[in-house]
């Protein structure tokens, strides 16, 4: 098997680099001496209050979710700079008044839980100012741990909640005074304390607990060395092996940059060696790592939110099972193009010298277990938590048997202490997005934004939907996973619901229209990290690959080009969220759908059997939409023209052609 120093293997420090440049998650100090440990054990108390209550039952929702907050807030101000290029090594005296001022604030509904819920909704001075500087703590926590995108949105909710009188018509609200938002933003669970940091405090968090154990376990490093062992002899190897790694990455990390730098620094440099051009190999990993977070069992954290957004006693596996047929579609999308594009190429797959020994890696599938055994228990109806509890259990014991890891108890306090870190950003996020939910409850904004955009759509569901795009893309630029979802689901999503299901009140819309809106903008907010300008999973590619940042963003949207297409067909065609339909509906809606991307990715590459000219690449195109289409009429279409294109490319496969291909998708 090659070396890594024949592969030019990204080291852990260079990693580390990549992630702090485009991962604001990963922008944290490096601290020494007494303060590590002060931090350490802080990380590991979080760690252990949410165990705690995870296994005995939790506190009522303000004290729950005000402690949650309290230790986020305290941890980020104590780890994360204030600057990009700030000090890493301390702390300074600013940071260390603001994580005490948090701590207070975060104890502050327990010290005063019994009189601030019989007040009737009333605040007094003290509370005001807490108030005030919580929703302050948690925009500059946001800003350091998140990013700058969703901080300047939360704030202009705020100005738009205050000043909302002054407004143009279809925005103007009657305006909320300074103690009414704050009244809002902390002391009811409408805001900072609302849903978006209800799910953090529970689901999420236990979660990230979960991928935290099983990357102690050696998961992490197996998932490439199984993927290397199933794909890597398959043609152009290297970039079947990163779409397989990383979509089985996507079910421990919930960041697309993370994705990237944990599997493309290995896959990268095999693509490269084998003969693929630095853009597109870089672009294959982006694509593929972004949409781990759309491949279930885990999805990111996104996916817990939507079971609180829908309600209507959706279970987290009902999203789960929704989530299967697209994400396979996506997948198969990019397999497909990168198949074409080695056969442009004439690129080979892995020698056997450089597979790892198959044996080896099969006889340890057992270290897929936790993984199994959650997927069963979620199926089995047992409550997500509990869930994700038993995996932490099965990952602990999986660790003691895998002697390969050298598992121990520093190991388990370890990954308290990496989930809790890894959940930071999570609690700012989501505390962010409170502020959002809030305003938009609060005003009615939603609803607002939502007929706008079906009036300036003309009441056109596929102008609609583009607008609802368009919106979801720019709002989910540089922001996680988490933050793009609540807030495109909040601003964006009402619009195809309000087209979906005109006049019908919100309780009675059908859970297909809605899991329908929901997937469109959960989507398109995850893509935006693969679609320039703002492409930051392809940037971190393109830092590994050496190759030009736009370039790359551009061959990784191409490459995704089945995540464009697939919210679109979850609209016109529910069928693929098997609901309310027969297995036969599904099948034919899977198969249309598979070969379109076929022939939507012959069309993209230009190569099918062989090369193929513009008018064919058109007309291939055509075919593969038409049988996306979810229309009888269009399928029957597509299909003939598919079959009358198969035929063309496989009488005359040999033109042009030195080599004999193969149009078999490996």
């Amino acid at each position: 098997m090659a070396t890594d120093k024949q592969l030019e293997v990204l080291t852990e420090e260079q990693q580390q680099e990549l992630l702090e440049k485009y991962d604001t998650e990963s922008n944290v100090r490096r601290l020494g001496g007494i303060m590590k440990w002060i931090v350490f054990g802080l990380l590991l108390a979080f760690s252990l209050f949410q165990l705690y209550t995870a296994i005995f039952g939790q506190f009522t929702a303000y004290i729950q979710r005000s402690i949650h907050l309290g230790f986020g807030l305290t941890i980020i101000f104590l780890l994360f700079p204030s600057r990009k290029k700030g000090a890493k090594t301390k702390v300074p005296f600013y940071d260390y008044l603001l994580a005490i001022i948090a701590a207070i604030t975060g104890i502050y509904w327990t010290l005063n839980y019994q009189r601030l819920v019989t007040s009737l909704g009333k605040i007094d001075q003290m509370d005001f100012i807490v108030g005030t500087i919580v929703i302050l703590l948690v925009l500059e926590a946001a800003r350091r741990a998140v990013g700058l995108p969703i901080t300047i949105i939360a704030s202009l909710f705020l100005v738009y909640a205050f000043f909302g009188p002054y407004m143009p018509d279809f925005l103007a609200h009657r305006g909320q005074s300074l103690e009414q938002i704050v009244n809002l933003m902390y002391f009811s669970t409408d805001g900072i304390l609302g849903t978006p940091i209800s799910v953090s405090a529970t689901y999420i968090f236990a979660f990230l607990l979960f991928g935290s154990f099983l990357v102690k376990t050696g998961v992490g490093t197996y998932f490439n060395d199984l993927a290397i062992a199933i794909a890597g002899k398959l043609v152009g190897g290297p970039a079947k092996v990163a779409i397989f790694s990383s979509a089985l990455q996507g079910t421990i990390s919930g960041s697309s940059v993370a994705n990237v730098v944990t599997s493309g620094s290995y896959t990268i440099p095999m693509m490269k060696k084998l003969g693929y051009k630095k853009e597109f190999a870089g672009a294959v990993e982006a694509a593929a790592s972004t949409g781990g977070q759309l491949m279930p069992p885990i999805m990111g954290a996104a996916a817990f939110l939507m079971v609180e957004f829908i309600g209507r006693g959706v279970t987290y596996w009902d999203i789960a099972k929704a989530a299967i047929i697209p994400a396979l579609l996506y997948f198969s999308g990019i397999w497909i193009m990168t198949h074409f594009e080695a056969k442009k190429l004439g690129l080979r797959g892995l020698s056997e010298e450089e597979i790892p020994n198959r044996k080896e890696i099969f006889k340890k599938l057992y270290l897929l277990l936790p993984i199994v055994l959650i997927i069963v228990l979620m199926m089995s109806g047992v409550p997500v938590i509990h869930a994700a509890l038993y995996g932490i259990l099965s990952c602990i014991i999986i660790g003691f048997i895998n002697k390969e890891v050298k598992f121990s108890v520093k190991d388990i306090i370890e990954a308290l202490v990496d989930g809790a870190r890894t959940a930071l950003a999570v609690v700012a996020a989501t505390a962010c997005a409170g502020i959002i939910v809030g305003v938009v409850v609060k005003t009615g904004l939603g609803l607002g934004l939502a007929n706008s955009l079906v009036k300036l759509a003309g009441g056109s569901i596929l102008l609609t939907l583009f607008f609802v795009m368009i919106a979801s893309l720019i709002l989910g630029m540089g922001a996680p996973t988490t933050a793009n979802y609540v807030i495109t689901s909040t601003i964006a999503a009402p619009a195809i619901v309000a087209l979906l299901a005109p006049d019908v009140p919100q309780a009675a819309v059908p859970l297909v229209v809605m899991l329908s809106a929901h997937f469109f903008v959960f989507y398109f907010g995850i893509i935006a990290d693969i679609t320039p300008p703002v492409a930051l999973a392809a940037f971190a590619a393109s830092g590994i690959s050496g190759g030009d940042p736009i370039r790359t963003g551009v061959n990784s949207a191409k490459l995704a080009i089945a995540a464009f297409i697939i919210p679109y067909m979850i609209v016109f065609s529910p069928a693929l969220l098997m609901i309310d339909v027969t297995l036969l509906q599904v099948v034919w809606v899977v198969i249309t759908a598979f070969l379109g991307m076929i022939a939507i990715g012959a069309g993209v590459i230009g190569f099918w059997y062989r090369k193929i000219n513009w008018l064919e690449r058109i007309i291939v195109i055509f075919a593969g939409l038409a049988m996306i289409y979810p229309e009888s009429m269009s399928d029957i279409i597509g299909l003939v023209v598919f079959g009358i294109m198969f035929a063309i490319q496989l009488f005359t496969k040999n033109k042009g052609n030195n080599t004999k291909l193969d149009a078999s998708i490996n």
